[in-house]
């Protein structure tokens, strides 16, 4: 598994203790994000990551700004991503199973590096259910993409 990760300028230093997180699993991360000292605005960093799972490079992607918000609407732009802002466990394990997210969103300034960490786990090791309810309204979601985007 490959996980591409972004972040802006509010969170470098927890995009680092992602990547050592999943790279201390054997999860290979690919680093599309900002460094420590540099600027960088959030739909940039979100772009970069979304076309790299839209290509297949990387099987899910991980967002990480001030709050997760302005990442999660960036990166809901591109046809066939589904972000998911999420600060707790719950909502990160229901969106891949329910909703088959590929890119989890979280911010700096409202998860500490704990959380983020079982947050980043909980996604990444949560498969989608494969249950015709949930697949139908993926295909729901689906529809109104096509038709607006």
């Amino acid at each position: 598994m490959k996980v591409a990760i972004g972040n802006d300028h509010a969170a470098p230093q927890l995009k680092l203790a992602v990547v050592e997180h999943l790279e201390g699993q054997g999860i290979e991360c690919i680093d599309l994000g900002c460094a420590i000292g540099e600027k960088c605005d959030y739909p940039v960093a979100a772009a970069r990551v979304c076309e790299c799972v839209l290509s297949g490079e990387a099987s899910l992607g991980i967002l990480i700004c001030g709050t997760g918000v302005g990442m999660s609407l960036a990166a809901n732009k591109f046809r066939g991503i589904r972000a998911a802002c999420c600060s707790e466990c719950f909502s990160a394990r229901l969106t891949r199973e329910h909703n088959d997210a590929n890119v989890l969103c979280f911010g700096a300034r409202v998860v500490g590096e704990g959380t983020a960490l079982d947050l980043v786990d909980t996604f990444v090791h949560t498969e989608f259910s494969n249950e015709e309810r949930h697949k139908r309204r993926i295909g729901l979601i689906e529809e109104i993409e096509n038709k607006n985007l």
